[in-house]
Protein backbone atom coordinates (compact mmCIF):
# COMPACT_ATOMS: atom_id res chain seq x y z
CA UNK A 1 0.00 0.00 0.00
CA UNK A 2 2.78 2.43 0.95
CA UNK A 3 4.83 1.40 -2.09
CA UNK A 4 1.85 2.12 -4.34
CA UNK A 5 1.38 5.58 -2.83
CA UNK A 6 5.08 6.38 -3.17
CA UNK A 7 5.04 5.16 -6.78
CA UNK A 8 1.99 7.33 -7.53
CA UNK A 9 3.59 10.39 -5.93
CA UNK A 10 6.84 9.88 -7.83
CA UNK A 11 4.99 9.41 -11.11
CA UNK A 12 3.08 12.62 -10.51
CA UNK A 13 6.26 14.57 -9.72
CA UNK A 14 8.08 13.22 -12.79
CA UNK A 15 5.06 13.91 -15.01
CA UNK A 16 4.83 17.51 -13.79
CA UNK A 17 8.58 18.01 -14.16
CA UNK A 18 8.40 16.81 -17.77
CA UNK A 19 5.31 18.83 -18.71
CA UNK A 20 6.19 22.22 -17.14
CA UNK A 21 8.76 23.18 -19.80
CA UNK A 22 6.13 22.53 -22.48
CA UNK A 23 3.86 25.12 -20.85
CA UNK A 24 6.65 27.69 -21.17
CA UNK A 25 6.95 27.18 -24.94
CA UNK A 26 3.22 26.72 -25.61
CA UNK A 27 2.53 30.36 -26.67
CA UNK A 28 5.11 30.02 -29.45
CA UNK A 29 3.18 27.14 -31.01
CA UNK A 30 -0.35 28.47 -30.52
CA UNK A 31 -1.19 31.44 -32.74
CA UNK A 32 -2.91 34.40 -31.15
CA UNK A 33 -6.52 35.10 -32.08
CA UNK A 34 -7.13 38.64 -33.25
CA UNK A 35 -10.87 38.99 -32.84
CA UNK A 36 -12.83 42.17 -33.29
CA UNK A 37 -14.23 43.70 -30.10
CA UNK A 38 -17.93 43.29 -29.41
CA UNK A 39 -20.25 46.18 -28.78
CA UNK A 40 -23.26 46.01 -26.46
CA UNK A 41 -25.53 46.10 -29.52
CA UNK A 42 -23.88 42.91 -30.84
CA UNK A 43 -24.82 41.03 -27.69
CA UNK A 44 -28.17 42.56 -26.79
CA UNK A 45 -29.39 43.28 -30.33
CA UNK A 46 -32.88 42.38 -31.46
CA UNK A 47 -31.65 39.61 -33.75
CA UNK A 48 -29.46 37.95 -31.11
CA UNK A 49 -32.16 35.49 -30.03
CA UNK A 50 -32.94 34.56 -33.61
CA UNK A 51 -29.31 34.15 -34.67
CA UNK A 52 -28.48 31.92 -31.68
CA UNK A 53 -31.67 29.90 -31.89
CA UNK A 54 -32.80 30.97 -28.43
CA UNK A 55 -35.91 32.76 -29.64
CA UNK A 56 -37.71 35.73 -28.18
CA UNK A 57 -39.95 33.88 -25.67
CA UNK A 58 -40.59 35.03 -22.13
CA UNK A 59 -38.43 33.44 -19.43
CA UNK A 60 -41.44 32.33 -17.36
CA UNK A 61 -43.01 30.61 -20.34
CA UNK A 62 -39.73 28.93 -21.28
CA UNK A 63 -39.19 27.59 -17.75
CA UNK A 64 -42.79 26.38 -17.68
CA UNK A 65 -42.29 24.56 -20.97
CA UNK A 66 -39.12 22.91 -19.67
CA UNK A 67 -40.91 21.75 -16.52
CA UNK A 68 -43.80 20.38 -18.58
CA UNK A 69 -41.40 18.46 -20.80
CA UNK A 70 -39.55 17.01 -17.79
CA UNK A 71 -42.79 15.93 -16.11
CA UNK A 72 -44.02 14.47 -19.39
CA UNK A 73 -40.83 12.42 -19.65
CA UNK A 74 -41.27 11.21 -16.07
CA UNK A 75 -44.87 10.26 -16.89
CA UNK A 76 -43.65 8.15 -19.81
CA UNK A 77 -41.14 6.45 -17.48
CA UNK A 78 -43.91 5.67 -14.97
CA UNK A 79 -46.10 4.18 -17.70
CA UNK A 80 -43.18 2.05 -18.89
CA UNK A 81 -42.70 0.79 -15.32
CA UNK A 82 -46.39 -0.20 -15.16
CA UNK A 83 -46.12 -1.96 -18.54
CA UNK A 84 -42.94 -3.74 -17.41
CA UNK A 85 -44.76 -4.95 -14.30
CA UNK A 86 -47.63 -6.21 -16.44
CA UNK A 87 -45.22 -7.99 -18.76
CA UNK A 88 -43.42 -9.61 -15.83
CA UNK A 89 -46.78 -10.74 -14.43
CA UNK A 90 -47.74 -12.30 -17.77
CA UNK A 91 -44.48 -14.25 -18.10
CA UNK A 92 -44.32 -15.20 -14.40
CA UNK A 93 -45.79 -18.59 -15.14
CA UNK A 94 -47.47 -18.84 -11.75
CA UNK A 95 -44.26 -18.27 -9.78
CA UNK A 96 -45.33 -16.43 -6.62
CA UNK A 97 -42.06 -14.51 -6.23
CA UNK A 98 -42.20 -13.17 -9.78
CA UNK A 99 -45.88 -12.29 -9.42
CA UNK A 100 -45.13 -10.40 -6.18
CA UNK A 101 -42.28 -8.53 -7.90
CA UNK A 102 -44.59 -7.65 -10.80
CA UNK A 103 -47.25 -6.39 -8.37
CA UNK A 104 -44.65 -4.21 -6.64
CA UNK A 105 -43.61 -2.76 -10.00
CA UNK A 106 -47.20 -2.02 -10.99
CA UNK A 107 -47.99 -0.40 -7.62
CA UNK A 108 -44.79 1.66 -7.73
CA UNK A 109 -45.58 2.79 -11.27
CA UNK A 110 -49.14 3.79 -10.35
CA UNK A 111 -47.95 5.68 -7.26
CA UNK A 112 -45.28 7.40 -9.36
CA UNK A 113 -47.83 8.28 -12.00
CA UNK A 114 -50.15 9.77 -9.36
CA UNK A 115 -47.29 11.84 -7.93
CA UNK A 116 -46.25 13.03 -11.39
CA UNK A 117 -49.81 13.95 -12.36
CA UNK A 118 -50.34 15.88 -9.13
CA UNK A 119 -46.98 17.64 -9.60
CA UNK A 120 -48.02 18.48 -13.15
CA UNK A 121 -51.34 19.93 -11.95
CA UNK A 122 -49.67 21.97 -9.21
CA UNK A 123 -46.96 23.20 -11.59
CA UNK A 124 -49.54 24.11 -14.23
CA UNK A 125 -51.51 26.11 -11.66
CA UNK A 126 -48.46 27.91 -10.27
CA UNK A 127 -46.99 28.76 -13.67
CA UNK A 128 -50.30 30.04 -15.05
CA UNK A 129 -50.81 32.10 -11.87
CA UNK A 130 -47.33 33.61 -12.17
CA UNK A 131 -47.74 34.38 -15.86
CA UNK A 132 -51.14 36.04 -15.40
CA UNK A 133 -50.02 37.95 -12.29
CA UNK A 134 -46.93 39.41 -13.94
CA UNK A 135 -48.29 39.99 -17.43
CA UNK A 136 -50.31 43.07 -16.40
Amino acid sequence: MVKALVRLAMSTVVGLALSLPLLHFAPAFIPAAHAQPLDAQDIIGSDFGDSTGLGQGDLKTTIGSLIRVALGFLGVVAVVIVLLGGFKWMVAGGNDEKVAEAKRLIIAGIIGLAIILSAFAITQFVISSIVTATSG
